[in-house]
């Protein structure tokens, strides 16, 4: 699938919820923090969003790249921080409540990052340069490759169901 705006992508929409839900939790005021911190971990949960959307807004493939690493980076810092807050409400046994609210959020940092793994080793496993590769020449000639896969779906749907190229392709999920 192919997105145009980095409003859609997911990882970005689960990003944006990591961001509010750390907004949510930084005003509980039973969270025990200094400024120091807060600021910290609300800089670092903005900071996935933020790369995500450069780094798609970005003219190729490599700077994406390094931006999607740089997004997962500042997850796990999210998750980091929250991990040391998990590890001080056990000792001074904060209400279960606010425990629950921490974990919530560390696990969203986690999905986060494990998109962001699989986006990266999408890209890094595939041709595209980038937005800014493209050539009049290369968009024709990916236009006729998906016109080309679609007229090889079409000629396996007419395959009889026992048919063993048909049987690979709907292994395969093409049909």
């Amino acid at each position: 699938m192919t997105y145009e705006r980095f409003e859609d992508l997911p990882v970005w929409q689960k990003a944006a919820d990591l961001y509010e839900a750390t907004e949510d939790l930084l005003e509980n005021e039973a969270l025990k923090a200094s400024r120091g911190f807060r600021d910290q971990l609300d800089r670092a949960a903005l900071s996935v969003s933020n790369n995500i959307a450069e780094g798609f807004e970005r003219g190729t493939t490599n700077e994406l790249l390094a931006f999607i690493y740089i997004a997962r980076g500042s997850a796990g810092e999210v998750r980091s921080m929250l991990t040391l807050k998990l590890r001080r409400a056990v000792k001074r046994a904060w209400p279960a409540a606010l425990k629950s609210e921490i974990e919530n959020r560390k696990s969203l940092a986690e999905s986060c990052s494990r998109q962001l793994r699989g986006w990266a080793d999408s890209l890094q496993n595939s041709d595209i340069k980038g937005q800014r590769h493209l050539t009049d020449k290369s968009r024709r000639d990916d236009a006729q490759k998906k016109r080309a896969v679609a007229f090889d779906v079409a000629l396996l749907r007419h395959l009889p169901d026992w048919h063993p190229k048909r049987k690979e392709a709907e292994e395969k999920g093409l049909i």
